[in-house]
Protein backbone atom coordinates (compact mmCIF):
# COMPACT_ATOMS: atom_id res chain seq x y z
CA UNK A 1 0.00 0.00 0.00
CA UNK A 2 1.38 3.43 -0.96
CA UNK A 3 2.11 6.34 1.31
CA UNK A 4 -0.85 8.33 -0.11
CA UNK A 5 -3.31 5.58 0.80
CA UNK A 6 -1.83 5.23 4.28
CA UNK A 7 -2.25 8.94 4.90
CA UNK A 8 -5.91 8.79 3.69
CA UNK A 9 -6.86 5.94 6.03
CA UNK A 10 -5.03 7.64 8.90
CA UNK A 11 -7.03 10.80 8.36
CA UNK A 12 -10.32 8.86 8.23
CA UNK A 13 -9.34 7.07 11.45
CA UNK A 14 -8.95 10.36 13.22
CA UNK A 15 -12.51 11.45 12.15
CA UNK A 16 -14.24 8.61 13.82
CA UNK A 17 -16.73 6.08 12.35
CA UNK A 18 -19.80 8.36 12.03
CA UNK A 19 -17.89 11.07 10.29
CA UNK A 20 -16.32 8.53 7.91
CA UNK A 21 -19.76 7.33 6.85
CA UNK A 22 -20.98 10.87 6.31
CA UNK A 23 -17.91 11.73 4.23
CA UNK A 24 -18.50 8.68 2.01
CA UNK A 25 -22.16 9.57 1.48
CA UNK A 26 -21.17 13.14 0.58
CA UNK A 27 -18.65 11.97 -1.99
CA UNK A 28 -21.25 9.59 -3.48
CA UNK A 29 -23.83 12.42 -3.72
CA UNK A 30 -21.37 14.67 -5.51
CA UNK A 31 -20.60 11.85 -7.98
CA UNK A 32 -24.32 11.29 -8.73
CA UNK A 33 -24.86 14.99 -9.36
CA UNK A 34 -21.89 15.08 -11.71
CA UNK A 35 -23.19 12.08 -13.69
CA UNK A 36 -26.73 13.54 -13.90
CA UNK A 37 -25.42 16.86 -15.15
CA UNK A 38 -23.40 15.10 -17.81
CA UNK A 39 -26.45 13.11 -18.99
CA UNK A 40 -28.63 16.24 -19.21
CA UNK A 41 -26.14 18.29 -21.23
CA UNK A 42 -27.42 19.01 -24.80
CA UNK A 43 -26.27 16.49 -27.49
CA UNK A 44 -24.73 17.62 -30.78
CA UNK A 45 -27.38 18.18 -33.51
CA UNK A 46 -27.32 15.59 -36.37
CA UNK A 47 -25.95 16.87 -39.67
CA UNK A 48 -28.58 18.13 -42.17
CA UNK A 49 -29.52 15.66 -44.96
CA UNK A 50 -27.89 16.36 -48.33
CA UNK A 51 -30.28 17.62 -51.02
CA UNK A 52 -31.40 15.16 -53.71
CA UNK A 53 -30.10 15.95 -57.19
CA UNK A 54 -33.09 15.95 -59.55
CA UNK A 55 -34.05 17.18 -62.98
CA UNK A 56 -37.12 19.40 -63.17
CA UNK A 57 -39.52 20.86 -65.71
CA UNK A 58 -42.12 23.62 -65.76
CA UNK A 59 -45.83 23.11 -66.28
CA UNK A 60 -46.50 24.98 -69.53
CA UNK A 61 -49.41 25.40 -71.92
CA UNK A 62 -49.09 24.19 -75.51
CA UNK A 63 -51.04 22.59 -78.35
CA UNK A 64 -50.99 18.84 -77.85
CA UNK A 65 -51.91 16.37 -80.62
CA UNK A 66 -54.14 13.61 -79.29
CA UNK A 67 -53.24 10.25 -80.84
CA UNK A 68 -55.01 6.93 -80.81
CA UNK A 69 -52.63 3.99 -81.01
CA UNK A 70 -53.26 0.38 -81.90
CA UNK A 71 -51.35 -2.68 -83.02
CA UNK A 72 -51.88 -3.49 -86.69
CA UNK A 73 -50.92 -5.87 -89.46
CA UNK A 74 -49.73 -4.83 -92.90
CA UNK A 75 -51.73 -6.31 -95.78
CA UNK A 76 -51.19 -6.07 -99.51
CA UNK A 77 -53.68 -3.70 -101.15
CA UNK A 78 -54.48 -6.46 -103.68
CA UNK A 79 -53.41 -10.08 -103.56
CA UNK A 80 -53.92 -12.26 -106.66
CA UNK A 81 -53.17 -15.97 -106.81
CA UNK A 82 -52.32 -16.73 -110.45
CA UNK A 83 -53.90 -20.06 -111.38
CA UNK A 84 -54.46 -21.74 -114.77
CA UNK A 85 -57.93 -21.64 -116.28
CA UNK A 86 -57.29 -24.36 -118.87
CA UNK A 87 -55.49 -27.70 -118.78
CA UNK A 88 -52.21 -28.26 -120.55
CA UNK A 89 -48.45 -28.26 -120.37
CA UNK A 90 -46.83 -25.20 -118.80
CA UNK A 91 -44.38 -24.18 -121.49
CA UNK A 92 -42.70 -21.12 -119.98
CA UNK A 93 -42.76 -18.50 -117.24
CA UNK A 94 -42.44 -14.81 -118.02
CA UNK A 95 -41.24 -13.54 -114.63
CA UNK A 96 -38.46 -13.92 -112.11
CA UNK A 97 -39.30 -14.57 -108.49
CA UNK A 98 -39.52 -11.31 -106.57
CA UNK A 99 -39.87 -9.25 -109.75
CA UNK A 100 -42.18 -6.26 -109.98
CA UNK A 101 -44.60 -6.80 -112.86
CA UNK A 102 -47.06 -4.43 -114.51
CA UNK A 103 -50.66 -5.04 -115.37
CA UNK A 104 -50.84 -7.05 -118.60
CA UNK A 105 -47.34 -8.51 -118.39
CA UNK A 106 -47.11 -12.16 -119.48
CA UNK A 107 -46.53 -14.41 -116.49
CA UNK A 108 -46.89 -17.87 -118.02
CA UNK A 109 -47.73 -19.72 -121.25
CA UNK A 110 -49.57 -23.02 -121.60
CA UNK A 111 -49.31 -25.17 -124.75
CA UNK A 112 -51.81 -23.45 -127.11
CA UNK A 113 -51.94 -26.04 -129.91
CA UNK A 114 -55.02 -28.01 -128.79
CA UNK A 115 -56.94 -24.79 -128.29
CA UNK A 116 -55.83 -23.36 -131.62
CA UNK A 117 -57.08 -26.53 -133.30
CA UNK A 118 -60.43 -26.23 -131.54
CA UNK A 119 -60.72 -22.64 -132.71
CA UNK A 120 -59.94 -23.58 -136.31
CA UNK A 121 -62.54 -26.33 -136.17
CA UNK A 122 -65.19 -23.97 -134.87
CA UNK A 123 -64.43 -21.48 -137.62
CA UNK A 124 -64.75 -24.23 -140.25
CA UNK A 125 -68.13 -25.34 -138.93
CA UNK A 126 -69.38 -21.78 -139.04
CA UNK A 127 -68.20 -21.35 -142.62
CA UNK A 128 -70.05 -24.50 -143.66
CA UNK A 129 -73.26 -23.44 -141.97
CA UNK A 130 -72.89 -19.91 -143.36
CA UNK A 131 -72.72 -21.36 -146.90
CA UNK A 132 -75.86 -23.38 -146.32
CA UNK A 133 -77.59 -20.30 -144.95
CA UNK A 134 -76.66 -18.27 -148.03
CA UNK A 135 -78.09 -20.95 -150.33
CA UNK A 136 -81.27 -21.21 -148.27
CA UNK A 137 -81.77 -17.45 -148.46
CA UNK A 138 -81.48 -17.52 -152.28
CA UNK A 139 -84.06 -20.30 -152.46
CA UNK A 140 -86.36 -18.29 -150.20
CA UNK A 141 -86.09 -15.30 -152.51
CA UNK A 142 -87.14 -17.44 -155.48
CA UNK A 143 -90.10 -18.94 -153.60
CA UNK A 144 -91.24 -15.48 -152.57
CA UNK A 145 -91.17 -14.42 -156.24
CA UNK A 146 -93.05 -17.53 -157.49
CA UNK A 147 -95.68 -17.71 -154.77
CA UNK A 148 -97.93 -14.86 -156.11
CA UNK A 149 -98.13 -16.69 -159.46
CA UNK A 150 -99.00 -19.96 -157.78
CA UNK A 151 -95.79 -21.57 -159.13
CA UNK A 152 -95.03 -22.83 -155.60
CA UNK A 153 -97.19 -23.79 -152.68
CA UNK A 154 -97.57 -21.76 -149.55
CA UNK A 155 -96.33 -24.72 -147.50
CA UNK A 156 -93.06 -24.85 -149.44
CA UNK A 157 -92.57 -21.12 -148.85
CA UNK A 158 -93.12 -21.45 -145.10
CA UNK A 159 -90.81 -24.47 -144.92
CA UNK A 160 -88.05 -22.53 -146.65
CA UNK A 161 -88.47 -19.62 -144.24
CA UNK A 162 -88.14 -22.01 -141.30
CA UNK A 163 -85.01 -23.51 -142.83
CA UNK A 164 -83.45 -20.07 -143.18
CA UNK A 165 -84.25 -19.25 -139.54
CA UNK A 166 -82.81 -22.59 -138.46
CA UNK A 167 -79.57 -22.01 -140.32
CA UNK A 168 -79.30 -18.45 -138.96
CA UNK A 169 -79.55 -19.87 -135.45
CA UNK A 170 -76.98 -22.49 -136.36
CA UNK A 171 -74.55 -19.83 -137.55
CA UNK A 172 -75.13 -17.88 -134.35
CA UNK A 173 -74.27 -20.98 -132.32
CA UNK A 174 -71.18 -21.49 -134.44
CA UNK A 175 -70.08 -17.93 -133.65
CA UNK A 176 -70.54 -18.60 -129.93
CA UNK A 177 -68.41 -21.73 -130.26
CA UNK A 178 -65.73 -19.66 -131.99
CA UNK A 179 -65.80 -17.06 -129.22
CA UNK A 180 -65.46 -19.79 -126.59
CA UNK A 181 -62.59 -21.45 -128.43
CA UNK A 182 -60.83 -18.11 -128.80
CA UNK A 183 -61.29 -17.42 -125.09
CA UNK A 184 -59.83 -20.81 -124.21
CA UNK A 185 -56.90 -20.04 -126.47
CA UNK A 186 -56.41 -16.68 -124.76
CA UNK A 187 -56.30 -18.46 -121.40
CA UNK A 188 -53.12 -20.23 -122.50
CA UNK A 189 -51.32 -16.89 -122.11
CA UNK A 190 -51.57 -15.84 -118.47
CA UNK A 191 -51.12 -12.12 -117.79
CA UNK A 192 -50.84 -10.18 -114.56
CA UNK A 193 -54.13 -8.48 -113.61
CA UNK A 194 -52.39 -5.92 -111.36
CA UNK A 195 -49.10 -4.15 -110.86
CA UNK A 196 -47.31 -5.85 -108.03
CA UNK A 197 -44.50 -8.05 -106.84
CA UNK A 198 -44.28 -11.75 -107.61
CA UNK A 199 -43.57 -14.29 -104.90
CA UNK A 200 -42.09 -17.77 -105.00
CA UNK A 201 -43.19 -19.80 -108.03
CA UNK A 202 -45.23 -22.87 -107.17
CA UNK A 203 -44.83 -24.86 -110.40
CA UNK A 204 -42.03 -25.25 -112.92
CA UNK A 205 -42.22 -25.26 -116.75
CA UNK A 206 -42.79 -28.70 -118.26
CA UNK A 207 -45.44 -29.73 -115.74
CA UNK A 208 -49.05 -30.30 -116.72
CA UNK A 209 -51.39 -27.88 -114.99
CA UNK A 210 -55.10 -28.34 -114.45
CA UNK A 211 -57.74 -25.70 -113.90
CA UNK A 212 -59.81 -27.93 -111.61
CA UNK A 213 -56.85 -28.72 -109.35
CA UNK A 214 -56.59 -25.13 -108.14
CA UNK A 215 -52.79 -25.32 -108.06
CA UNK A 216 -51.38 -21.82 -108.32
CA UNK A 217 -48.42 -20.70 -110.39
CA UNK A 218 -47.43 -17.63 -108.37
CA UNK A 219 -48.97 -14.99 -106.06
CA UNK A 220 -48.78 -11.32 -107.05
CA UNK A 221 -49.19 -8.71 -104.31
CA UNK A 222 -49.67 -4.98 -104.74
CA UNK A 223 -47.36 -3.09 -102.38
CA UNK A 224 -47.93 0.49 -103.59
CA UNK A 225 -50.23 1.52 -102.08
CA UNK A 226 -50.50 -0.87 -99.17
CA UNK A 227 -52.98 -1.37 -96.32
CA UNK A 228 -52.72 -1.64 -92.54
CA UNK A 229 -55.50 -3.21 -90.50
CA UNK A 230 -55.31 -2.12 -86.85
CA UNK A 231 -57.54 -2.20 -83.78
CA UNK A 232 -58.62 0.40 -81.25
CA UNK A 233 -60.78 0.15 -78.13
CA UNK A 234 -64.46 0.42 -78.94
CA UNK A 235 -64.60 3.62 -76.84
CA UNK A 236 -62.49 5.34 -79.52
CA UNK A 237 -65.09 4.80 -82.25
CA UNK A 238 -66.96 8.06 -81.70
CA UNK A 239 -63.74 10.09 -81.65
CA UNK A 240 -62.60 8.44 -84.89
CA UNK A 241 -65.95 9.00 -86.59
CA UNK A 242 -65.93 12.66 -85.55
CA UNK A 243 -62.39 13.12 -86.86
CA UNK A 244 -63.23 11.45 -90.18
CA UNK A 245 -66.34 13.59 -90.55
CA UNK A 246 -64.15 16.70 -90.25
CA UNK A 247 -61.76 15.54 -92.99
CA UNK A 248 -59.18 12.90 -93.84
CA UNK A 249 -57.89 11.24 -90.68
CA UNK A 250 -54.05 11.06 -90.85
CA UNK A 251 -52.33 8.00 -89.45
CA UNK A 252 -48.66 7.12 -89.04
CA UNK A 253 -47.22 3.62 -89.24
CA UNK A 254 -44.37 2.98 -86.81
CA UNK A 255 -42.28 -0.03 -85.94
CA UNK A 256 -43.77 -2.46 -83.47
CA UNK A 257 -41.93 -0.79 -80.57
CA UNK A 258 -43.32 2.59 -81.67
CA UNK A 259 -39.88 4.17 -82.16
CA UNK A 260 -39.18 4.08 -85.92
CA UNK A 261 -41.53 5.95 -88.34
CA UNK A 262 -42.26 3.90 -91.47
CA UNK A 263 -44.87 5.81 -93.49
CA UNK A 264 -47.80 8.23 -93.28
CA UNK A 265 -51.25 7.50 -94.65
CA UNK A 266 -54.97 7.98 -94.16
CA UNK A 267 -57.68 6.00 -92.40
CA UNK A 268 -60.09 4.76 -95.08
CA UNK A 269 -62.81 3.06 -93.07
CA UNK A 270 -64.01 1.83 -89.72
CA UNK A 271 -65.27 -1.74 -89.67
CA UNK A 272 -69.01 -2.19 -89.34
CA UNK A 273 -68.76 -4.62 -86.41
CA UNK A 274 -67.23 -4.47 -82.92
CA UNK A 275 -65.41 -7.59 -81.77
CA UNK A 276 -67.40 -8.51 -78.67
CA UNK A 277 -64.72 -10.91 -77.45
CA UNK A 278 -62.03 -8.22 -77.21
CA UNK A 279 -64.09 -5.01 -77.11
CA UNK A 280 -62.16 -3.58 -80.06
CA UNK A 281 -62.98 -2.27 -83.50
CA UNK A 282 -60.91 -2.65 -86.65
CA UNK A 283 -59.81 0.20 -88.90
CA UNK A 284 -58.21 0.13 -92.35
CA UNK A 285 -55.57 2.66 -93.35
CA UNK A 286 -53.85 3.10 -96.71
CA UNK A 287 -50.20 4.15 -97.13
CA UNK A 288 -48.30 5.15 -100.32
CA UNK A 289 -45.36 2.92 -99.32
CA UNK A 290 -43.10 4.46 -101.95
CA UNK A 291 -39.95 3.08 -100.30
CA UNK A 292 -41.47 -0.36 -99.57
CA UNK A 293 -40.84 0.11 -95.86
CA UNK A 294 -44.12 -1.65 -95.12
CA UNK A 295 -44.34 -5.35 -95.98
CA UNK A 296 -47.34 -7.71 -95.98
CA UNK A 297 -47.64 -9.64 -92.74
CA UNK A 298 -45.55 -7.16 -90.73
CA UNK A 299 -46.73 -6.04 -87.30
CA UNK A 300 -46.72 -2.25 -86.84
CA UNK A 301 -48.03 0.39 -84.47
CA UNK A 302 -50.66 2.62 -86.06
CA UNK A 303 -50.97 6.11 -84.57
CA UNK A 304 -54.02 8.10 -85.70
CA UNK A 305 -54.28 11.84 -85.03
CA UNK A 306 -57.76 12.10 -83.54
CA UNK A 307 -57.66 15.79 -82.47
CA UNK A 308 -55.47 18.60 -81.11
CA UNK A 309 -55.90 20.03 -77.59
CA UNK A 310 -55.27 23.77 -77.83
CA UNK A 311 -53.48 25.47 -74.93
CA UNK A 312 -53.46 22.42 -72.67
CA UNK A 313 -51.39 22.49 -69.47
CA UNK A 314 -48.66 19.85 -69.84
CA UNK A 315 -45.75 18.32 -67.97
CA UNK A 316 -43.30 15.61 -69.06
CA UNK A 317 -44.72 12.14 -68.64
CA UNK A 318 -41.61 11.22 -66.63
CA UNK A 319 -42.90 13.50 -63.84
CA UNK A 320 -46.04 11.41 -63.38
CA UNK A 321 -45.95 9.03 -60.41
CA UNK A 322 -48.53 6.49 -59.30
CA UNK A 323 -49.23 5.48 -55.77
CA UNK A 324 -52.00 3.97 -53.62
CA UNK A 325 -53.82 7.29 -53.66
CA UNK A 326 -53.65 7.71 -57.43
CA UNK A 327 -51.54 9.86 -59.73
CA UNK A 328 -49.25 12.52 -58.28
CA UNK A 329 -46.11 14.55 -58.96
CA UNK A 330 -43.45 16.10 -56.76
CA UNK A 331 -43.76 19.89 -56.99
CA UNK A 332 -40.66 21.97 -56.13
CA UNK A 333 -41.55 24.87 -53.80
CA UNK A 334 -39.66 28.20 -53.65
CA UNK A 335 -37.56 26.96 -50.69
CA UNK A 336 -36.30 24.02 -52.83
CA UNK A 337 -38.31 21.46 -50.90
CA UNK A 338 -40.83 19.18 -52.61
CA UNK A 339 -44.52 18.65 -52.09
CA UNK A 340 -46.41 15.55 -53.18
CA UNK A 341 -49.29 16.95 -55.29
CA UNK A 342 -52.25 14.75 -56.38
CA UNK A 343 -53.11 15.24 -60.07
CA UNK A 344 -55.94 14.62 -62.46
CA UNK A 345 -54.40 13.86 -65.86
CA UNK A 346 -55.70 13.52 -69.41
CA UNK A 347 -54.17 12.25 -72.65
CA UNK A 348 -50.49 11.40 -73.07
CA UNK A 349 -48.73 12.25 -76.34
CA UNK A 350 -45.09 12.29 -77.44
CA UNK A 351 -43.74 12.19 -73.91
CA UNK A 352 -46.12 14.87 -72.59
CA UNK A 353 -49.11 14.41 -70.29
CA UNK A 354 -52.02 16.81 -70.10
CA UNK A 355 -52.82 17.93 -66.54
CA UNK A 356 -56.51 18.57 -66.02
CA UNK A 357 -56.34 19.51 -62.34
CA UNK A 358 -53.74 19.83 -59.59
CA UNK A 359 -51.11 22.15 -61.11
CA UNK A 360 -50.82 25.76 -62.12
CA UNK A 361 -48.93 27.08 -65.10
CA UNK A 362 -45.30 27.82 -64.21
CA UNK A 363 -45.05 25.39 -61.29
CA UNK A 364 -41.96 23.17 -61.36
CA UNK A 365 -42.06 19.37 -61.04
CA UNK A 366 -39.30 16.80 -60.69
CA UNK A 367 -38.67 14.44 -63.60
CA UNK A 368 -35.97 12.15 -62.14
CA UNK A 369 -34.89 10.47 -58.89
CA UNK A 370 -38.46 10.52 -57.55
CA UNK A 371 -37.82 7.25 -55.71
CA UNK A 372 -35.44 9.14 -53.40
CA UNK A 373 -37.93 11.89 -52.61
CA UNK A 374 -40.53 12.31 -49.92
CA UNK A 375 -42.64 15.30 -48.88
CA UNK A 376 -40.42 18.01 -47.43
CA UNK A 377 -37.20 16.67 -48.95
CA UNK A 378 -34.79 19.27 -50.32
CA UNK A 379 -33.72 19.04 -53.95
CA UNK A 380 -30.87 20.41 -55.99
CA UNK A 381 -31.99 21.23 -59.54
CA UNK A 382 -29.58 19.88 -62.17
CA UNK A 383 -29.49 19.71 -65.95
CA UNK A 384 -30.72 16.70 -67.84
CA UNK A 385 -28.28 13.81 -67.51
CA UNK A 386 -26.58 15.24 -64.40
CA UNK A 387 -28.99 13.75 -61.86
CA UNK A 388 -27.18 10.67 -60.57
CA UNK A 389 -28.77 8.33 -58.06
Amino acid sequence: MGDRSKRLFAALGKLGRPRVVMALFGALFVLILALRGASESPAAAPPAAAPVRAETALAVRRDVPVHLEGLGTVQAFYTVAITPRVDGELQSLGFAEGQTVNRGDVLAKIDPRPFQAALDQAIAVKNKDAAQLANARRDLERYVTLAPQDFTSQQTLETQRALVAQLEAQVGGDQAAIDNARTQLDYTTIRSPIRGRTGIRMVDPGNNVHAAAGTGIVVVTQLQPISVIFTLPEEARLAVNAAMAAGPLPVAALSRDGKTPLDNGTVMLVDNLIDQATGTIRLKAVFPNKDNRLWPGEFVTARALASTRRGALTIPSSAIQRGPGGVFAYVVKPDSTVEMRPLQVGEESDGLTIVEKGLEEGERVTTSNQYRLQPGARVQVVQAGDAKP
